[in-house]
């Protein structure tokens, strides 16, 4: 598969209603998701990962998530880059009001560098990783308010 059919993939997805879409062609398969598909998934399995590690001895006792905070997930798994390069600032920093469809950092993944943009105008809280880091997909980014 080119890098031309991907992004157009990835575009056509983006410009739909669907939340996945996949594509094989001679052998290879592409599989693409969009974040909002992503989220609802993670978030399914939150309640099942969470069960099976806290200890039976305690009681549950859980914390309301802040209500108006919402936070930018990892579309995939790969490694973050907050900077377009190196020496060069950060596409988003604490404090910075973004726009919709807004730069916030870039996936790299299998030598393919994925955008990461804002769903929404808001203003950055906090950026949740550091640039060079391994993310994995539905992995918080970014913490918005």
């Amino acid at each position: 598969m080119k890098q031309e059919q991907i992004k157009t993939l990835i575009d056509a997805l983006a410009a739909s209603d669907l939340a996945e879409l996949e594509y094989s062609e001679d052998g290879s398969t592409l599989r693409l998701v969009k974040q909002s598909a992503l989220a609802a998934s993670s978030a399914a399995r939150r309640p099942a990962a969470a069960a099976r590690k806290a200890p039976v001895a305690q009681p549950a006792q859980e914390a309301p998530p802040p209500a108006a905070a919402a936070e930018c997930l990892a579309p995939l798994y790969g490694v973050v880059h907050l900077q377009p390069a190196p020496g060069e600032p950060p596409f988003v920093q604490p404090g910075q009001a973004v726009e919709t469809g807004q730069m916030l950092c870039v996936i790299e993944a299998m030598k393919m560098f994925n955008e990461v943009r804002a769903d929404a105008a808001a203003t950055v809280q906090a950026v949740l990783v550091r640039s060079g880091q391994e993310v994995e997909a539905g992995e918080p980014l970014f913490r918005f308010g």
